[in-house]
């Protein structure tokens, strides 16, 4: 028994720990990105300039906060729940669990554990496309000096970072046992699918890189799905 403030408090159990592990690793990826975005948008304003084409129209620019909240939601209330809860979901949480029967209790552990490892291998992904995007991130617009990303992640769809986003949508599911980062998910697919001809209309729309981004487009068909999307 430990006893902190006093109040007498037992050792974890193997479920508190699974979430714990879940918790960590969600706060983890949370953070990453937040670095990431920190550290990239004072580089990109330096080096590639302001935004200087953003869009017009009332979706296009409510569009981007809406991918933004359906993406952060889940996972921030997931750990604010879980942890002033000692590390036990909530019973309003509980009743959105996947089904425990559907598998064994060993594999639906296996399951949670592997979706939290394949987390932060997502994370060294997002590394390496923020590596590759550099001075051209945004986040919907064209820069005062634009050119067309092509290179690593870029070389295979046009759109690596929303890629990630989906795969993590998935992997929240299986880490949290639960149904609502679906919900979270179906509305970023839905965000993104309105999201991305938006972006690229920006871009078709410059004289200087319209060419380029056409050839980039027929070279590269996929947007977020290697041929699927």
């Amino acid at each position: 028994m430990y006893y902190i403030a006093g109040l007498t408090l037992g050792p974890p159990s193997s479920s508190q720990a699974l979430e714990g592990l879940a918790v960590f690793t969600t706060f983890r990826h949370i953070q990453y990105v937040i670095s990431g975005v920190r550290a990239i948008a004072p580089v990109a304003n330096a080096e590639a300039g302001p935004i200087r084409s953003t869009p017009t129209s009332f979706i296009g620019k409510i569009i981007s906060p809406i991918h933004g909240l359906s993406s952060f939601i889940p996972p921030v209330t997931y750990i604010l729940c879980v942890t002033f809860n000692r590390f036990v979901q909530p019973a309003w949480m509980q009743r959105m669990s996947l089904p425990h029967d559907y598998f064994q209790s060993e594999t639906e552990v296996g399951l949670r554990v592997v979706a939290c490892a394949s987390t932060l291998v997502i994370l060294k992904f997002v590394r390496r496309t923020f590596k590759h995007l550099g001075n051209q991130w945004h986040a919907i617009g064209r820069r005062e000096k634009p050119k067309v990303v092509q290179t690593g992640p870029y070389a295979v769809v046009r759109h690596p970072l929303y890629t990630s986003v989906l795969i993590q949508g998935v992997l929240f599911t299986l880490m949290f046992w639960s149904y609502a980062p679906l919900v979270g998910l179906g509305i970023t697919a839905g965000a993104l699918a309105v999201k991305m001809p938006i972006e690229e209309d920006l871009i078709m729309n410059d004289p200087v890189m319209a060419g380029e981004y056409r050839a980039y487009m027929q070279r590269v068909p996929a947007r977020i799905i290697p041929f699927l999307w």
